[in-house]
């Protein structure tokens, strides 16, 4: 596989070392800090003991337990190592090319291990663009597309030379400019959500799948143990070609980096299982620390900071326009407490009359046309057959012309 420059390359011909994956940097145009969080105590027993028996996606959270990102914008953040991805648009070799995509994958936990907060729940209709073609090579457009059950698309181009496009809560995919590949997310566990100090682990085992040359990899993330003197946080994982045979295998921690070496021999096996005998690891990705002041900004990194940093031009259903969100971001709490009630009422509003327009329509013998996102379209994968929410390509020319006439009203 090529990118725009033509010019392909191998690991084998990298740094020695380690492969160079730059993630954002400051920026003389863009904010790197946001308001330092409020210390404003609450206890979540006091919400939840009234809860109890309540279908957890209905029970009203105060802003407290969130932070200042919406849920389009933290997948956006995901993109914070995409020079991963503009490598693996040049790999030759489409095994290697799978184990750059796959610390790409792993890359985009890093920042969980501290991050705590809940990011707001967009409503039906929210939209976030990112455009940092400029700086960093790539711009993505997200849109929540059903409320009930909550799901939202991604659609991201690289000028590099690739695109991913990613459905929350089902399944998230990369496809490249030749070789489709797609994957699951592995599963994520928040602990002592009642008492003690939160902290986030992510468990299970992902495979990665390239449906043109039939390539694979299987990724395993490693559930922590309190009586485990493993290391923890621990992903490992091989990749195999077509027939079966590992090419390469990764090793490393979902929070600090990822090594990888390429297979060269298999000398024998140990109870069934073959050895390996790979060359010397090289460090694929390495997590980009910010510094402990970001322990104040929800333990942001750079890139955090800026994906709500107002900006001129966009949708009207942007997250960066949601008022509660701006009011959280802002430290004025109590006020974006009373704001995120009243969004939520006048969504249950527009559900409601919905409800009534398609009851109406039922009565009365003819169609109804329900909710249908702006900026996606519902149709089946030609890879796997599974419905898919795919962009449309009508966004940014609409934001080119500044017509946003098609946008639902969903903020106040």
């Amino acid at each position: 596989m090529e990118g725009e420059s033509g010019d392909p390359t191998t690991l084998a011909e990298e740094e020695e070392e380690e492969i160079p994956v730059v993630a954002v940097r400051s920026s003389p145009a863009r904010r790197t800090r946001i308001p330092y969080k409020p210390d404003i105590p609450l206890s979540l027993w006091s919400i939840m003991k009234t809860c109890i028996g309540k279908e957890l996606t209905k029970i009203p959270m105060p802003v407290n337990f969130n932070e200042p990102l919406s849920t389009l914008q933290r997948l956006t953040e995901e993109y914070e190592y995409s020079a991963l991805l503009d490598r693996a648009a040049r790999c030759q070799d489409s095994c290697e090319q799978m184990a750059l995509v796959a610390a790409f994958t792993v890359s985009a936990y890093a920042t969980t291990s501290n991050r705590t907060g809940k990011p707001f729940n967009p409503l039906l209709g929210e939209t976030y663009e990112c455009d940092r073609t400029d700086d960093l090579g790539w711009k993505c457009i997200s849109e929540q597309v059903s409320h009930h059950p909550p799901m939202l698309a991604q659609h991201c181009e690289g000028t590099g030379g690739w695109t991913v496009w990613q459905e929350f809560s089902m399944s998230s995919k990369f496809r490249g400019k030749r070789k489709p590949l797609h994957w699951r997310k592995v599963t994520t566990t928040v602990h002592n959500i009642i008492v003690g100090k939160l902290w986030v682990d992510h468990h299970g085992e992902m495979d990665i799948v390239n449906h043109t040359t039939g390539d694979r990899c299987h990724l395993r993330f490693e559930p922590y143990s309190y009586f485990s003197r493993d290391t923890p946080r621990k992903v490992k994982g091989v990749v195999t070609n077509a027939e079966g045979a590992a090419k390469w295998v990764l090793q490393g921690t979902w929070d600090s980096k990822l090594e990888v070496a390429r297979v060269v021999g298999s000398p024998g096996s140990v109870k069934g299982k073959p050895l390996l005998e790979t060359a010397t690891p090289r460090v694929a990705w390495r997590r980009a620390m910010p510094p402990e002041e970001y322990e104040r900004m929800y333990n942001f990194t750079v890139l955090a900071c800026q994906l709500n940093e107002p900006e001129p031009g966009v949708a009207p259903t942007d997250s960066r326009l949601r008022p509660d969100q701006r009011l959280m971001e802002d430290g004025r709490w109590d006020e974006a407490n009373a704001t995120k009630q009243k969004l939520e009422e006048k969504q249950r509003a527009t559900r409601h009359r919905r409800e009534q327009e398609a009851e109406q329509a039922a009565t009365e013998g003819r169609p109804y046309i329900g909710y249908e996102p702006t900026w996606f379209k519902k149709q089946n994968d030609p890879v796997t057959g599974n419905p898919i929410h795919v962009y449309n390509g009508q966004y940014w020319d609409s934001k080119q012309n500044q017509d946003w006439s098609r946008c639902p009203d969903i903020f106040l």
